[in-house]
């Protein structure tokens, strides 16, 4: 083990796996070992998130809203209701610039379930909402977690849809572990069934092996230090994220057996945090995957990042095509190149999505490529810092966000 890691390793020892989790996996750390049936029960939510959700899944409620002709009307889980509160809330932030029906111009683009990667010989005249695609607002009667449509709808929720789960996840860990959410310690983790599941039964100590030895890579330390230079090797990402974890070395002053239970989820760079010493995270050049452009440093909330620098295709022999688009008119993004925010973690229940900040993270950070970082900040007022890095190499960074990008 690398000796960088240390810090990390000795706070977070346990590692469960979820390895095909929405195309990207899903990997938790944490303090104390999360039991089999904890994991067991992760794993088949995945499942059912999966087969309610996924526009890239035959038998999904998603993939029947696009089958049906004549729309019809879908009921969903009750967990969906924040979901769709989120989609609600981003489409009147962004005047419909990130809107789940976006998928039918993904389509369009060549990024469907028969990933052609090939642009649609219709698509000049068919891309986004002023050409007629339907929209969330004004196709799409909600009652709660029900949606109503009069015709076919293809939704993706991949702009917070990760972060979402990552919540709901999170969720799960804070009912096993009680002092997650209320800071009282509880009865010690049983210490059994250490295996990892990815959505089925537990598979074996080999995974828990590989997943240890794979997360390590994944969360590679920049030894007891918040910078990096900006010429440093800097391990690669998951196709939908820009930034990827590196944890600041370091034990706490207090016992073990006195702390919440520290933990990290993270799925495909989207990260929910809970770490009594903070978690530096190394924000990915956007045009060299190989380099970090900034650090952040978190200790409780969420961080989440996007740029198109790893999920690009050429559709057309003269058009490349990325899949973070601009609903209104569905065409991929070309001002910005990579965004990262952070959410706070904030108990009060009066909060805007305080049982879902990596949700918000994660779609705010599709919704700072369309629209101005002032105008949602005054949507979301006080509930996330930002930084934003243009193609230009010039940068936005809000004044509150916990790291700084490197000058060159």
């Amino acid at each position: 083990m690398d000796e960088r890691t240390t810090g990390i390793a000795e706070r977070m020892p346990h590692a469960a796996a979820f390895p095909r989790a929405l195309g990207t996996g899903i990997i938790i750390r944490s303090s104390r070992a999360i039991d089999a049936g904890t994991r067991e029960t992760i794993g088949g939510f995945i499942g059912e998130y999966e087969r309610v959700l996924s526009r890239f899944r035959a038998d999904s409620t998603v993939a029947a809203m696009a089958a049906a002709e004549h729309g019809g009307t879908f009921d969903f889980p009750d967990w969906a209701n924040g979901l769709f509160d989120l989609a609600d809330m981003l489409a009147d932030a962004t005047d419909g610039a990130v809107d789940p029906c976006a998928g039918e111009d993904l389509i369009r683009l060549g990024y469907g379930a028969d990933y052609t990667f090939t642009l649609a010989a219709d698509a000049d005249g068919r891309l986004g909402a002023i050409h007629g695609r339907p929209t969330w607002r004004g196709d799409m009667t909600r009652r709660g977690a029900t949606l109503t449509t009069t015709r076919p709808v293809r939704l993706d929720f991949g702009a917070y849809g990760k972060g979402y789960l990552v919540d709901l996840i999170a969720g799960m860990l804070d009912a096993r572990h009680p002092e997650h959410a209320d800071g009282h310690e509880s009865d010690p983790t049983p210490e059994n069934g250490d295996n990892p599941t990815s959505g089925k039964r537990p598979t074996g100590t080999s995974a828990e092996d590989s997943a240890q030895s794979g997360i390590m890579s994944h969360l590679a330390a920049h030894a007891a230090s918040t910078t990096i230079p900006a010429a440093a090797p800097y391990s690669g990402c998951s196709p939908e994220c820009s930034g990827e974890p590196s944890v600041k070395s370091g034990r706490d002053d207090h016992d073990a057996a006195d702390r919440l239970c520290d933990f990290i989820i993270d799925a495909g760079g989207d990260l929910r945090i809970r770490s009594a010493t903070p978690v530096v995270i190394g924000l990915e050049d956007p045009a060299d995957t190989s380099r970090a452009v900034g650090t952040a440093a978190i200790g409780d909330g969420s961080f989440c990042a996007s740029a198109p620098s790893r999920r690009h295709w050429r559709a057309a022999a003269a058009f490349e095509a990325h899949h973070l688009i601009n609903a209104i008119d569905g065409l991929p993004v070309r001002d910005v190149a990579a965004t990262w925010v952070s959410v706070a973690a904030d108990t009060r229940p009066s909060a805007a999505f305080a049982d879902h900040p990596t949700a918000l993270a994660d779609g705010l950070a599709t919704a700072l490529f369309v629209t101005p970082a002032d105008m949602l900040t005054d949507r979301f007022p006080g509930r996330f810092d930002c930084a934003l890095l243009h193609p230009d190499r010039t940068a936005l960074v809000s004044r509150g966000f916990p790291g700084r990008l490197f000058r060159r």
